[in-house]
């Protein structure tokens, strides 16, 4: 068993044992390796977002927490492909993480001969990547975090003339497309809704004042390209309206 394979197996195992856990040398038994290796995939799991929680003393061990867990899925070959694909594309700094996480939890919830077909149609599908201009972590978080709370950020922004300026935005949302991450924002210094590159900001911190305007909601367009809000797919139910 590779360590790809022994890590998705590992976080199996955990979520099967339920409460009760595994030891370290319960699972370096059960995985023929030793100690040490298992405690280097514990992180490596625990890194990757996998929910593990640890028991101190002679009946501690590893366990995930199921409340954070997915019980096992009846997830299609084609399906298990499809949501591989769909987040395999999710690799902005903001949510390459969450994504890796979500997609390992579904994994680690599939019966392995389903996985296995999953596994072999996948290889058969290849995205097309377009290097962009990627804004910087921490930065990207605060504003996430703005966009989230609905908080004014103070960002010092480089204008594609190479014009640097301070100014006092109230973000409205993250745009994610193939020329790079904007932010869209009001700005109280141009009184007027602009479209920022997120890694044109070099500087941002929240600040005390309060936003004066909603957030936004309608049509968006940006970079001459529409938008859409990924916020549909979490609600199935609008796409398939009960019929009256």
């Amino acid at each position: 068993m590779n360590r790809i394979d022994r890590l998705y197996a590992l976080a199996e195992e955990l979520r099967a044992a339920g409460p009760r856990g595994r030891t370290a040398r319960q699972l370096a038994a059960r995985f023929e390796v030793s100690v040490r290796t298992i405690e280097r995939d514990l992180s490596a799991l625990g890194q990757a977002g996998v929910p593990l929680a640890t028991k101190q003393g002679r009946t501690g061990g590893y366990s995930v927490d199921r409340s954070m867990s997915l019980p096992p899925l009846n997830f299609s070959a084609r399906e298990a492909m499809a949501v591989a694909v769909a987040l395999s594309r999710s690799d902005h700094v903001l949510f390459a993480r969450d994504a890796r996480s979500a997609l390992q939890k579904i994994v680690a919830a599939m019966p392995p001969r389903d996985l296995e077909e999953a596994r072999t149609a996948a290889a058969k599908v290849r995205l097309l990547v377009r290097p962009v201009p990627d804004p910087d972590g921490e930065i990207a978080e605060q504003v996430w975090r703005a966009v989230r709370d609905n908080r004014v950020l103070r960002v010092q922004y480089t204008n594609g003339d190479g014009v640097e300026t301070l100014r006092e935005i109230e973000p409205q949302q993250v745009v994610v497309g193939p020329n790079g991450s904007y932010l869209t924002a009001w700005c109280h210094l141009r009184q007027e809704e602009r479209v920022f590159r997120m890694d044109r900001i070099t500087k941002a911190e929240p600040t005390a004042t309060l936003p004066l305007r909603p957030p936004a909601s309608g049509p968006l367009q940006v970079d001459g390209y529409e938008t859409k809000l990924p916020a549909a797919a979490l609600r199935p139910e609008d796409l398939f309206p009960t019929p009256t």
